[in-house]
């Protein structure tokens, strides 16, 4: 292996970078408006209200516990598709809203390096109940879907999107995260990249537990097809790209 090529990947790994950042000269330091914490949403979108948190609790079927020593990544999913009020809660907890923003910080269910919170989370819907098929945005801010576009291969495109992972275009519904990084570079500058991927970790994880509760599975995928899957998702790939995918579907009856 190139020992120098080496070097620097893993120089992404640790945090040296932060004591060569002049932390005096990023964008928050010099007054520069923060980036919005929500992607704007076009105003003749459809937007498909989702349920309300209250309702949680009526579908988590086992405790923090059980949900932790069973979790394991799921690539077998049944025909059943998912409730409205399910993937509700499955959006919740991967990028819920817990208090609206303050000063351009929105707390939310999951973890963010300085609460800046830089991803988006977009959804290829193949069976949810009372949903088209197609792509979905999430807008935790309102708590609500906001309709993409419809998609008459979704199982295809996913699949070639997750470089042939036929699996994943068998999921009833699949998380596609984006990282808009400016969110993170306006407070970190180069320090902020990192954190992103640290971040990411946070928010599928969240996924993972969430999904044990209502009898759903997962599978994170990190080898994808960059390109495709920013295509698939219409973004520019440079100022919002794809850093992460999970498909989700009900396990199978006979899964533990």
């Amino acid at each position: 292996m190139d020992s120098g090529k080496l070097d620097a990947y893993r120089f992404f790994l640790k945090d040296t970078i932060r004591k060569q950042v002049d932390f005096r000269r990023t964008d928050q330091s010099r007054g520069l408006p923060p980036p919005p914490v929500e992607k704007p949403c076009p105003e003749d979108a459809e937007r498909i209200p989702l349920a309300p948190v209250e309702e949680f609790k009526e579908i988590a079927r086992i405790d923090l516990f059980s949900a932790i020593s069973r979790r394991a990544s799921r690539r077998r999913f049944s025909e059943e598709s998912l409730s409205i009020k399910e993937l509700s809660f499955l959006l919740w907890a991967t990028q819920g809203v817990r208090e609206r923003p303050i000063a351009h910080v929105a707390l939310r269910t999951v973890p963010s390096a300085g609460a800046r919170h830089s991803f988006e989370t977009y959804l290829l819907v193949r069976r949810v109940e009372g949903l088209r098929e197609g792509l979905y945005r999430y807008l935790p801010l309102e708590h609500e879907l906001a309709f993409v576009r419809s998609e008459p291969d979704v199982a295809g495109r996913v699949t070639e999107a997750c470089s042939g992972q036929t699996f994943a275009g068998q999921a009833a519904a699949t998380f596609f995260w984006t990282t808009i990084p400016y969110r993170m570079e306006w407070r970190y500058g180069l320090a902020a990249h990192k954190v992103i991927a640290v971040d990411a970790g946070h928010v599928c994880q969240n996924l993972y537990l969430a999904c044990e509760a209502i009898g759903a599975g997962t599978c994170a995928i990190g080898a994808y097809d960059q390109g495709a899957a920013d295509a698939l998702l219409g973004v520019d790939g440079q100022e919002e790209f794809t850093i992460y995918i999970a498909p989700v579907g009900k396990r199978p009856a006979h899964t533990a």
